[in-house]
C-alpha cells in the first residue's frame, strides 16, 4: 500500500476514534464524572487536530506533489444525491466548526462551566456529527464504491 493509500483510512480511523470519545465524554458528564468527561473532551479535540494535520497533508501530497485530483465517487442511482448530500453537509460544518470546539474547549478548561455548558450543546452535536459523517464518506467512497486498482 503507498503511501496515499493509507491517508484516508488513517483519517477514518482518526475520526471514529474521535467520535467514539465524544460519546463517552457525553455519557461521562451526564454521569457528572467530570474528569474522564474532560479527558474524553481533550482526547476529542487532540485526536481531530491530528486528523486536520492528517487531512491536509493528504490532500497536498494528492494535489501538489503527485498532481491528483480529487478521488472519484463511482456510486450510481440514488447513492449519488446521498453521497452527495452527506458530503456537502460535512464539508460545511466541519470547515465552521474548528473554531467553536475550541472556543468550547477553552471555557471548559478556564472553569466558565456555565459559558462552556451553553455552548457545548450546540457545538457538540454538530462535532459528533462532522466526525460520524466522516466516516460514513470514508465508507462510501473507499469501501462500498471503491473502484478495484
Amino acid at each position: 500500500m503507498d503511501l496515499l493509500q493509507i491517508f484516508p483510512h488513517l483519517n477514518a480511523l482518526l475520526n471514529a476514534t474521535s467520535g467514539v470519545f465524544l460519546i463517552c465524554g457525553l455519557f461521562f458528564i451526564l454521569n457528572k464524572r467530570v474528569h474522564e468527561h474532560r479527558f474524553c473532551m481533550i482526547a476529542a479535540s487532540s485526536i481531530s487536530a491530528l486528523f486536520l494535520i492528517s487531512y491536509i497533508s493528504h490532500d497536498a501530497l494528492r494535489t501538489y506533489y503527485f498532481g491528483l485530483g480529487p478521488t472519484k465517487f463511482t456510486g450510481e442511482g440514488l447513492a449519488r444525491p446521498i453521497y452527495f448530500t452527506i458530503l456537502t453537509s460535512h464539508t460545511i460544518l466541519a470547515a465552521v466548526i474548528g473554531p467553536f470546539v475550541v472556543a468550547t474547549l477553552y471555557r471548559g478548561l478556564k472553569g466558565r462551566f456555565d459559558d462552556h455548558r451553553r455552548l457545548a450543546r450546540l457545538v457538540y452535536p454538530v462535532w459528533l456529527y462532522v466526525s460520524l459523517t466522516g466516516v460514513v464518506v470514508y465508507l462510501m467512497l473507499y469501501q462500498i464504491y471503491s473502484t478495484p486498482r
